[in-house]
Order: C-alpha cells, then structure tokens, then sequence
C-alpha cells in the first residue's frame, strides 16, 4: 500500500510541473503556426430564408405553427375572458353583500339610538303583532275542513241515512192508518148515499144530515145501521112504531134484507179505498225516501268537495308560508355572516 502512495505522489509531481508550465508565457514554445478560426457557411445555402419560402413541406409546417398558435391564443383569450366574467360577478355579489350590511347595520343604529330606554309594564302591548291574511284564511280554511271532514260529512251521511231509515220504517204504519180513516170515511158516505137512494127512505132523509146518526160505528153492521135510520127519521118529527102499519116502519123494524146490500156496500167501498190510499201512499214514501237519499248523497258529495277545496288552499298557502320563512331564514343566515 505504501508502495502505491508513492507512485501516485511520483506521477502528481511531473503533472503539475506540466500544468504551471504551460500556463507561464515565458516557457511557451513560440514555433507553432497559429490555427485561423474562420468559419465557411458555403455548404448552408439551402437553408437560407429563400430556400424556406420556397420549401412546400416548409411552408405546410409554418402555416400549421401558425394556425396552432393563433388557436392556443384564442382559447387561452375566451377563458380568460370568462373567468374575468365570472369574478367580476362574484365580486359584484359580494360588492353588494358588503353593501347591504352596512346599510341594515346603520338602520340598526338608527333604531337603537331611537329606542327609548326607560319602559314600564304599561308599555308593553298585550298584541305583539297582527296575523296577516293569508295565515288567518289558512287556519280558518284547516279548521272548516277539520269540522266538515271530521264531524259535518259523517254525520250528515251517518244521521241522515238513519233519520231516512227510520221515517221509511215508521212511515208504513202511518199511511196505513190513515188508509183506514179514509176507507172507513168512503164507506160511511157510500152507506148515507145507499139509504138515502131508498125510495121509501128519501122523502124522510132527504133534509136530514145523516152522517151525525150513521158514522163509523154502526155503518158496517144491520142494526146499528136500523137504529141509526130510526132516530134520524125520528129527529125528523115523525114517530116510527113497530107494528104501526107503516111501510117505511115495517121496513126499519122487520126487512133486515134490505140494509144488507148496503152495510156490504160500505164495507166494500172501505176496503177499496182502505187499499187504494195505502197502496198511493207507500209509493209516496218510496219515492220520497229515494229523493231524500239522493239528495242526502248530494249532500255529502258536495261536503267532500268543500273539504277537498278548503285542504287544497290551504296547502298551497301553507307552502307559501314555508317559502316565506325560508326566506327570512336566508336573510338571517346572510345578516349573521
């Protein structure tokens, strides 16, 4: 190893006496012609500006250089343009931001420094603020639709369809009494109009009101009706005796043939009209239950569409109000940045 340290320092000895040799002007030999640095471009003639006009292949890669560049220019011009766009907006937005809050802060200053400071508890209103319009129509609008939906429209449907139920059940028994008043009324008439129709009777009846002796107790049975006929001739003037001889008496007293006819007469007219009433009369209340029924679904069809109406109001007035109030919170939120 120290062998190699010495052959090294050796060899760096002559090396630097070459280098400070060379660089000394004095030592520099002086025989060595002088190389001419002169430089000949005649072999680069067909790359002069000419040449290049001329070159078709030249020019096609000059006038593509050109349209890249002119397309590069234009490019980086629009988004450069639209992004001066788009901060002069937000700076018109933020402008106007700045703007507003100076002008509500110096509102507020005003107000406040107009405050007075000194309040007593009379001075407290008892209302702090009054409803505006559309909140009053919305609760009044939830409020008859709540009444109409939740009790009007049931119980109209409910009560009135039992109110109807009740009367068309209840309603037979009624036209069939009074069926029977006017078949009964028929058959006294029809009774009078027989008996006065005797020929031996009618001169004696004739002036006679008959219905307050013959009514709806002694019209249907043959004695009630001969004594009935007994005491109008007798209210009459005239005395009607048994055995008198008389023909009118011998028939009052003794032809119980001839007042049968009529008693069955009565009694058929009573049943005849007994029915006839009846029967008009359940078709009365057929038809009657039939309108009230339909008049009753008409009735609720137009409740739920009322309902409906009042619900879709106010829904849309509830959504107007929920915008407001977004709004409003907007404008808070925006105050408090």
């Amino acid at each position: 190893m120290k062998v190699h340290y010495i052959n090294i320092l050796l060899f760096a000895f002559p090396l630097n006496i070459l280098v400070n040799t060379h660089k000394k002007p004095s030592i520099t030999p002086h025989h060595t012609p002088k190389i001419p640095t002169t430089r000949l471009l005649c072999e680069c003639e067909l790359f002069e500006p000419a040449n290049y006009d001329s070159d078709p292949q030249m020019r096609a890669v000059m006038d593509n250089f050109s349209k890249q560049t002119q397309q590069r220019f234009h490019e980086y011009d629009e988004s450069l343009q639209s992004k001066r766009m788009q901060c002069k907006d937000k700076c018109d937005k933020e402008i106007q931001k700045i703007i507003l809050k100076d002008k509500l802060e110096k509102q507020m200053k005003q107000e406040l420094t107009t405050l007075e400071t000194k309040i007593t508890t009379d001075d407290i209103p008892t209302c702090i603020c009054e409803k505006s319009v559309a909140d009053k129509m919305e609760k009044g609008c939830l409020r008859c639709a709540g009444v109409f939906s939740g009790g009007v429209a049931p119980s109209v449907g409910l009560l009135g369809g039992i109110g109807v139920y009740g009367w068309k059940m209840g309603a037979p028994t009624v036209a069939m009494e009074l069926a029977k008043q006017a078949g009964i009324e028929e058959g006294v008439k029809t009774v009078i109009a027989q008996i006065k129709g005797i020929s031996i009777f009618n001169p004696y009846l004739e002036s006679v009101e008959c219905s307050k002796y013959i009514t709806k107790l002694n019209y249907d049975n043959v004695s009630g009706l001969m004594k009935a006929v007994q005491a109008a001739i007798k209210s009459t003037g005239e005395t009607c005796e048994a055995n008198s001889g008389d023909i009118v008496c011998e028939t009052i007293y003794n032809k119980v043939e001839r007042f049968l006819p009529v008693v069955q007469a009565g009694k058929q007219a009573t049943t005849t009209t007994t029915e006839t009433v009846k029967n008009a009369a359940l078709d009365t209340i057929e038809s009657t239950a039939t309108t009230c029924t339909t008049a009753i679904t008409a009735s609720i069809i137009a409740i739920v569409v009322i309902v409906l109406i009042m619900v879709i109001i106010y829904k849309i007035l509830r959504y107007r109000r929920k915008k407001k109030m977004k709004k409003k919170l907007q404008y808070i939120k925006l105050l408090e940045e």
